[in-house]
Parts: structure tokens; sequence; C-alpha cells
């Protein structure tokens, strides 16, 4: 994992206009600080305060999650670089200088990261027992697994037979795709991934049967619009600065800086950007009614909006500066279509619930995913007793008074056993 000086800008100017939009109130990355913020913003929970929240909700995920994946990968999980800026955003005081000093945290944290994940790197490969071709198999079953989201999504929402057909039909179509999915047209050889195309599938699954599902007359989120139309208006106005930073993100995720998440982060590891484009379009579907509803009642927006800036990094990742114009376009547009959006999810409201199934499911099939490939690293590391420390280290965990996120356990898990093995290897017992 090494860097340009045009990449190192880039993520700088990321970590430096996140941080700074953090301090404004503007936007922040966590959705579970969002309906926090209004509390401080008028008045009703001090910066202090504001701080400690921001620290408890985002510190575990930056150095359990997203460091961790990253390290040795081919691409950095965004929460290493964004959840930070919430973080530096409501820790820097408010008013001019506050703002000027959050960018500057933000952008040398954010080089700081990139250089500190390749001294890792190089430290690894110094070591004795070097584990580091074992930790990349942490997002091994990430890349297959990703495709059963879709049925697990359809199972939550309309039950095991639709959720059975789903995932058949997806299964299907892998077979097909990996039996039939090269062929050649002309002097043109081509080739289908199974994976992209048996995800697709099992997508359109999905929508069809969400926009099956018809509503009454609820207005639930054109009401929400009407009372909170001052908040929805404060971000309007920034809309702007939202631009800019939306732009930003599409840069460095064009630039294969940085991917939104584990899943397509471990796709754009094998080289598939196509797959890892699909992935992280699916997983924005999932959070656009999440993003808008929580934008309009608290009137802070996300720092990535609803994520779709990654795809369009992904989708013009040969152009990175034709993919910071649409970018900005895209986040643009994502402000100025908040309230016609969040009104039209009203008449589809199956589509509108999908969005809770989609985040339940990839959560449930990340955590899964990781939590098997972790024990393949750690088999591989210490063969006849990786599988057992991996379980045992999950098992206790979930006892402990302040547990690890679970996504983390088995990330962490595998470089505390590199580690272990390094050091039994010094004194010669191993």
């Amino acid at each position: 994992m090494e860097f340009t000086i045009f990449q190192l800008i880039s993520i700088a100017l990321v970590g430096a206009v996140g941080s700074m939009l953090v301090n404004r109130g503007v936007a922040v990355f966590n959705d579970g600080l969002r309906p926090i913020m209004p509390e401080y913003l008028e008045g009703r929970l001090t910066r202090k305060e504001l701080a400690a929240t921001s620290f408890a909700l985002s510190f575990g995920l930056i150095v359990g999650f997203g460091i961790p994946l990253s390290i040795g990968a081919a691409i950095i999980i965004g929460h290493s670089i964004l959840l930070a800026c919430d973080i530096i955003g409501i820790w820097t005081p408010e008013g001019k200088k506050g703002m000027i000093l959050s960018g500057i945290i933000g952008a040398v944290y954010s080089i700081g990261v990139c250089l500190g994940l390749q001294f890792i790197v190089d430290l690894f490969n110094q070591l004795p027992v070097n584990f580091l071709d074992s930790l990349s198999l942490v997002g091994t079953p990430i890349i297959i697994s990703f495709t059963v989201f879709p049925a697990v999504a359809v199972g939550y929402q309309h039950g095991m037979k639709k959720a059975f057909n789903t995932a058949l039909i997806t299964f299907v179509i892998y077979l097909l795709f990996s039996k039939f999915g090269s062929f050649s047209i002309g002097s043109y050889d081509i080739t289908l991934s199974p994976e992209g195309m048996a995800l697709l599938a099992g997508m359109l699954m999905m929508v069809y049967y969400a926009a099956k599902v018809r509503g009454g007359d609820e207005s639930t989120n054109a009401d929400l619009v009407n009372i909170f139309a001052e908040r929805v208006n404060k971000i309007k106005r920034n809309r702007w600065l939202l631009a800019l930073m939306g732009g930003l993100v599409a840069l460095v995720s064009a630039q294969l800086v940085l991917a939104v998440d584990a899943m397509p982060q471990a796709l754009i590891n094998e080289g598939k950007y196509t797959e890892g484009a699909i992935a992280t379009f699916a997983r924005a579907i999932g959070f656009i009614p999440l993003v808008f509803s929580t934008s309009i009642v608290t009137g802070v927006y996300g720092l990535a909006g609803t994520t779709l800036v990654f795809v369009v990094g992904l989708i013009f990742r040969d152009i990175p500066l034709l993919a910071f114009v649409v970018g900005a376009a895209v986040m643009y547009a994502e402000v100025m279509l908040l309230s016609v959006v969040t009104k039209g999810m009203d008449k589809l409201p199956g589509v509108r619930e999908m969005g809770e199934h989609i985040r339940t499911s990839l959560a449930d099939v990340l955590g899964m995913a990781i939590l098997i490939g972790s024990a393949m690293a750690s088999e591989q590391i210490a063969p006849g007793i990786g599988f057992f420390w991996i379980l045992g280290f999950y098992l206790i965990n979930r006892m402990a008074k302040k547990p690890l996120v679970e996504l983390a356990v088995g990330p962490v898990a595998v470089i505390a056993l590199g580690i272990l093995a390094n050091m039994l290897h010094l004194i010669g017992l191993w």
C-alpha cells in the first residue's frame, strides 16, 4: 500500500473538509451521532458532553474495525478517516479558529493513517513470523458471501418462502455464469463475473418484492418534511460545501484510496471493481431512507451523503478529476432532492422499509463472513489452534463489560495471534 503525492493531498483534503463540516454542525458520518447533534446545536447538550459521546460512538469502530481491516489491504476502509472526522470536528472548539484547527488536524490525521498503515505493513514484513499474508484471508469469504444478502433481506421483510426463492435464483445464476460467463463477440473476449451477476439477480428480486407492497394514504415522510422545514433548509444552505465534500470522497474512491465498507473493499482487493461498485450501490440503497429521514429531522447531513459518491468514484476510477465533478454533482442533487425523494417514499412503503432490512442483512452477512475469514487466517498462522483462538476470543468478548464491536473481534483476534506467535518465536516456543 504505497501512496502518490496526489493521493495523499486528496485524502488530506477529505480529512480537512470533513472535520470542518462536522465542526460547523453541517454533517457527520456516524448515523448514530446524527440524532444527538440537535441536542447540542439547540443548547440542551454541552460541547464536552457531545465530544465524549462522539468518541464513545466512533473510536471503537476506528481502531477495532476500520484500521485492522485496512492493514495490508489495497484500499482503506472509509471508517478509518470519516469517523475520525466526527471526533476531530467535535473535539475542536467552536468558531473560526476551531474550524481552521479541525481542518489542520483532520488533514494531518488522514495523511498519518495512510503512512502509518504502510509503516505497519513494512514492520510486519520484517517479523520472523510474517502473518500479513494470512491477515488477507480475513476478507476472502466476504466476496461470495455478499451475494446472499438480498435473500436474507427478502426473508426479513417478506418471509422464508420468498427468501428461499431469491436464494435459489441467486444460486442458479451464479452456477450459470460460472459455466457460461466467458465468451467472445468478434475479436472481443467478454467475461461476466458470477458473483456480480448473482448479486444483481438477487437485488432485482429484492426490489421486485418490495415494490409489490402497496400503501394506503400514509404521509409519514411528508409530515416530517413539513414539520422540520427549517432544518431541511439549513442543509440546503450548505449545499455547496456538501457538494465539495462529495466530490472529494468520489475523488479518493476513484484513486482506490478509500472504500465505503469491508465488502467493497474485499472485492476491490481482488481487482473486481465492477462488483465493488455494485456492492457499494446496494449498500447505498439501504442507507438512503436512513440518511434522508434522520437528516430531515436533525438538520445534519451525512459526510458522504447516501454514499453514492463512492459508486461514482469506482465508475470513473480511470478519470479521477471527472469523478470529483460527478461526485460533487451527485451530492448536490441529493441535498436538493432531499424533500422530494423522502415524500416519494410514502408511495412505495415496501421500498422505504426495504432499507432497514438491507442494513440488517448486510450487518449479519458481513459479521459472519469476517468471523469465518478470521478463523481461516488464524488457522493458517497457527495450524491446529487457530479455530480455538477465534471462537474463544469471540465468545469471551461477549462477556466483557465493554466488549469490542462484533465486526472488529475477528480481525483484532488475528492480529493478536500474529503478535503472540512472534513473541513465542523470540523465546523459542514457536
